[in-house]
């Protein structure tokens, strides 16, 4: 139970349920699969998947949720090819030209047709909720697939108060400073990738891998404007990512000490270990988040505070 993308929210009001209440919440929201007809299916699953049957697991003060998506996999192409096939076939048989409307009615048809014969295709999604600390932390690649949990744990509740995590300093100015200056917070330091744009929607960008970023090479792209707009970055050995511009983290990996300790609860006892690793890394996070908002000046809590 490691997470490896990191989308931060801070719950804006206080968050009052208990994690019994919640699971007994998303139980009437819980996932089932596709019927022949659905596009999509959406709803909670345990977070111990074959292992578990509550839909949340609660340690130290951190409760873990798990969403399952289910879609059918229908190409655009394959659609195309049916509905150009009957397109076709009217023209032939009948004459006539088939128009806008017509054509998108064929095209309704087909997919109700083809839904039934389609193949799924399932993503779980995990996320923690830390009442104390207020915040709502998504494992997720991107924030749209963060806000998709988020929105239906909004519906699963009735309501939530949650926004995404803003600081006063930007993360760009920042991060670039670091560069500039050679010097990171005191825990961080700067690893060996990095992307730099130039200011404006069509500025250049240069991305940078297994790159000594103190080079001559990169205070060149820096001198001439170039911001940076994501950074590798290692704090106190405990773990590395790549820290973006917006706040997210991708490519998450904890440190070889950490790991050792999840070593330490037997394997075969999945709930132990499950728990175990989830209190370990809750833990870390719970140092690390609040002194990244820290070092890009505390967080701004005049945005977006609010239902």
């Amino acid at each position: 139970m490691w997470f490896s993308n990191l989308q931060l929210y801070r719950l804006t009001k206080p968050f009052e349920l208990s994690a019994e209440a919640l699971a007994e919440q998303l139980n009437d929201h819980a996932f089932r699969p596709c019927a022949s007809l659905d596009l999509f299916t959406y709803g909670w699953v345990p977070p111990m998947g074959a292992y578990g049957t509550e839909l949340i697991h609660a340690a130290n003060g951190h409760i873990l949720i798990c969403a399952r998506k289910e879609e059918k996999i229908l190409p655009a192409a394959v659609v195309r090819e049916f509905v150009a096939e009957k397109v076709n076939e009217i023209q032939d048989t009948q004459g006539r030209p088939v128009r806008r409307k017509e054509r998108d009615e064929i095209k309704d048809n087909v997919i109700h047709e083809l839904l039934p014969k389609a193949f799924t295709r399932s993503t779980r999604t995990f996320a923690y909720i830390s009442p104390a600390e207020k915040f709502v932390v998504v494992n997720a690649t991107s924030a749209a697939k963060a806000e998709e949990l988020l929105s239906y744990l909004r519906g699963s509740l009735g309501s939530l108060g949650v926004v995404p995590v803003s600081t006063r300093q930007a993360p760009t100015q920042v991060m670039t400073h670091w560069l500039v200056e050679q010097e990171a917070p005191a825990g961080f330091e700067v690893a060996d990738e990095c992307e730099l744009r130039e200011k404006g929607e069509d500025g250049s960008i240069i991305r940078c891998k297994r790159q000594d970023l103190a080079s001559d090479e990169i205070k060149v792209h820096l001198d001439a404007g170039k911001l940076v707009t994501k950074l590798a970055i290692d704090w106190q050995e405990q773990l590395s990512c790549i820290l973006n511009d917006d706040l997210s983290i991708k490519r998450l990996r904890f440190g070889e000490e950490l790991l050792e300790k999840s070593k330490e609860v037997d394997a075969d006892d999945v709930a132990a270990a499950f728990d175990n690793d989830f209190t370990l890394m809750t833990l870390e996070l719970s140092r690390f988040i609040p002194r990244l908002i820290e070092v890009f000046g505390g967080e701004n809590e005049t945005v977006g505070f609010g239902e």
